[in-house]
């Protein structure tokens, strides 16, 4: 099995052990990609669903991809603590709406869905689990969109009722839909929409990002060993 693991920031690529000092493959596009490990091709593709989406198609499309592990900080609807790794059951795309001429809120034209399932939820919170990185399974939201509590955020939480909210993921599962490859989401909470606090936490997320790099490689290894 051939894995993409695709970050937005070149922050949370860099979390993984030894990434600061890898150097790229080769760039595509303007994004760099990078070999961690073998049979294994990561990049930071950049923020938002554009960003997210060209790289996603690059990874399936020019590196031949079985399947992508998305892995980022993301922001958080409920109380979950910061750093609590969650694996997207699905994902929605929240800035998508077409209700004016009849569809519901959230429909995705062309593949005529709203939620985006994640592969094999099971398996893979089983193995963080045995990885010794447990994590809890939810819907992730995404848009273009930097969600901050207000009424904006109430309508996204009361309409989808994500645990998580970001700004690539469901992109990426559109890709990968399309394209006939798995998509694995795995996020750690950074800060909280409805806090106080959210943008001290968003700009002090040391704690999410560990958590991350402990957590992406070794499962990606473990997947690509259970499938030899």
């Amino acid at each position: 099995m051939k894995i993409g693991l695709q970050f937005a920031m070149p922050a949370e690529f860099h979390a993984l052990p030894g990434a600061r000092e890898l150097q790229p493959a080769e760039t595509v596009s303007g994004v760099p990609f990078y070999a961690p490990a073998e049979g294994i091709v990561a990049c930071a593709g950049g923020v938002g669903k554009v960003n997210a989406a060209m790289a996603a198609e690059i990874l399936c499309l020019k590196y031949g991809v079985d399947l992508i592990v998305n892995a980022g900080v993301a922001g958080c609807c409920t109380d979950l603590p910061t750093g609590t790794l969650v694996l997207a059951e699905d994902l929605v795309q929240h800035d998508v709406d077409t209700s004016a001429v009849g569809d519901p809120v959230g429909l995705v034209s062309t593949v005529n869905q709203i939620a985006f399932p994640g592969w094999e939820p099971a398996r893979c919170l089983a193995l963080l689990e045995k990885l010794g990185t447990p994590a809890v399974s939810g819907r992730v939201a995404s848009g273009d969109w930097f969600a901050v509590r207000g009424e904006r955020a109430q309508g996204i939480t009361d309409t989808f009722h994500p645990l998580l909210v970001e700004m690539e993921g469901c992109a990426i599962a559109q890709v990968c839909l399309r394209n006939g490859v798995g998509y694995v989401g795995l996020k750690s909470v950074s800060d909280h929409l409805f806090s106080d606090r959210q943008a001290e936490e968003y700009f002090n997320f040391d704690q999410a990002l560990e958590q991350l790099g402990r957590a992406v490689l070794p499962l990606a290894l473990a997947l690509q060993k259970e499938e030899r």
